[in-house]
């Protein structure tokens, strides 16, 4: 059995205070869990946003800023766990790795993607390297990867639209068969069940760990849980599960 912590959409942006990593790297170091599972839009990469594209928002965002706080917002999240690691070395002891996994979202390598497809004369110059992920495994947007019989993907894509599968937790599991963790919706919905041969299967989305609100949601938009996910005895895509706000987390490490 091994343990899983995943670490929903951080959007990660410049201007924002982004300590809220190192109180996740914190945990890491502290709890040290077996893999390590970010469900994607680590970065939110503001500048490419289309959905901004020709209004004042759009105002003063530069590209090479996102970077540059992609990079920060990393640095932050594995500097606990570089330090353990140097610690464990100049002791002589087993170091600790834990599997990383990146699975990459619409905000991040996906805009990179379209920005390349609408203006074809940056392709070799912007890529997707451009993003910290070199100590990750990295995993292609809205591609299911199976670890330890759970499905994590960015989003559970309806078959006929291509567009985020609607419904609760509970009917999209009935759909799917099988373990799911997944981002992108800022809510935390959880659904269990068990088969008729005793296994049990679950189905969670939670696609918020950032702490600041965001404008455009609203005042009764932002009220929604954000935090990360800590699994425990993760066997054949069954697990307990364990849930962490994030405001309590900063209470705790910061």
């Amino acid at each position: 059995m091994t343990t899983h912590l995943v670490i929903p959409d951080t959007q990660v942006r410049p201007d924002v205070d982004l300590s809220f990593l190192l109180a996740i790297g914190k945990l890491i170091a502290d709890r040290r869990p077996d893999k390590i599972i970010c469900l994607g839009d680590f970065a939110d990469m503001p500048s490419l946003s289309s959905y901004d594209k020709g209004k004042l928002a759009m105002e003063g965002r530069k590209l090479v800023n996102d970077f540059k706080a992609a990079r920060e917002g990393m640095d932050l999240l594995l500097k606990p766990l570089k330090e353990l690691q140097a610690k464990q070395k100049a002791n002589h002891m087993k170091l600790y790795k834990p599997e990383l996994h990146m699975i990459c979202g619409n905000h991040d390598t996906s805009r990179i993607d379209r920005l390349i497809q609408e203006n074809p004369i940056f392709e070799g110059y912007i890529t997707a390297d451009e993003f910290p992920y070199e100590d990750w495994q990295t995993h292609e947007f809205l591609t299911p990867v199976n670890i330890d019989e759970i499905i994590y993907c960015h989003y559970i894509q309806n078959p006929m639209s291509g567009k985020p599968m609607g419904g609760s937790c509970l009917n999209i599991l009935k759909n799917v068969g099988k373990s799911f963790i997944v981002g992108h919706q800022q809510v935390l919905d959880i659904a269990n069940r068990y088969t008729i041969d005793g296994k049990q299967q679950w189905a969670i989305k939670a696609g918020a760990c950032y702490p600041w609100n965001e404008n455009y949601k609203g005042v009764q938009g932002n009220m929604h849980w954000r935090g990360v996910l800590y699994l425990t005895n993760v066997l054949d895509g069954s697990f307990d599960l364990e849930t962490m706000r994030t405001s309590a987390l900063m209470s705790k490490y910061l």
